[in-house]
């Protein structure tokens, strides 16, 4: 008799109580799969977790879908109506073994790097370009909530006056328009045209000038330390914290501790 765990979705619970996310944070859905993309399975199972990746199930009429809730990685299967979703795992009669692996334990992401390594290029640059402390900032700009930031930005050099802000451009997969407008925004180097994109402006469209690889380049990096969602911060001491925060928020996260020598 084949021994069946405990289903994923009551590990979930177990691990990590509430499936629901507060933080005020655009998370990238990812590219189209087959049949159905990522982004649409993160519409369908909103609150369950976040999915990773959908491909058709071994098993006729399923989808099988990569998900991670609270540190824990599972497999789970959604019916090609969109209408049951079917806790793994699922067993084959013939192998008498699971289709798909066991939930696992994921390692958490970096919440902490070495400010001299976050590179300063392809960026914009607000407050003091001289300033003594670096503030760097992972925005999107069609991520709304990168907009509501983008205003505190702006009180915060009036805050801490010896504070350079390095405006990175990570556009999501989930805001198709996003990477181009990054890569304009990027090639004029002013927070002229970053500005009219939070006030919701259009754009001219790229240019020659205005390559792909300063986006593709910030990209390869934030996703090298974790970074999945936007507004992300790297505050001058190395801490990286997602999601909207107000000027005050942020000076007061500033100063609790010193950026001297800040490594992970």
């Amino acid at each position: 008799m084949l021994k069946f765990v405990v289903p994923v979705l009551i590990l979930f619970a177990v691990a990590g109580g509430s499936f629901g996310a507060n933080a005020e944070e655009c998370h990238d859905t990812g590219a189209d799969v087959t049949m159905m993309t990522v982004g649409e399975a993160n519409g369908i199972l909103q609150g369950l977790g976040e999915v990773k990746s959908v491909k058709p199930s071994p098993v006729a009429g399923l989808y099988e879908l990569s998900i991670v809730n609270k540190g824990r990685q599972a497999t789970v299967y959604l019916d090609y109506a969109r209408k049951h979703l079917i806790p793994g795992p699922i067993f084959s009669l013939a192998t008498k073994k699971p289709i798909a692996p066991a939930p696992v334990d994921i390692s958490p992401p970096l919440t902490k790097v070495d400010i001299a390594t976050v590179p300063t290029e392809n960026s914009i640059i607000i407050g003091n370009p001289e300033g003594t402390r670096k503030l760097f900032v992972f925005t999107d700009p069609d991520c709304p909530f990168c907009a509501k930031l983008h205003v505190e930005l702006w009180k915060l050099t009036t805050l801490a006056p010896q504070l350079t802000i390095y405006v990175k451009m990570f556009p999501l997969k989930m805001h198709p328009a996003a990477y181009d407008k990054a890569r304009v925004i990027l090639g004029a180097g002013t927070p002229e045209l970053l500005n009219k994109a939070f006030a919701g402006e259009p754009l001219p469209a790229p240019g020659p000038k205005d390559s792909a690889k300063p986006v593709d380049d910030t990209i390869k990096y934030g996703e090298s330390i974790g970074i999945s969602s936007t507004p992300t911060l790297i505050l001058p001491d190395g801490r990286i914290m997602a999601g909207f925060k107000k000027a005050e928020e942020i000076k007061d996260l500033m100063s609790t501790v010193s950026d001297k020598g800040a490594k992970p």
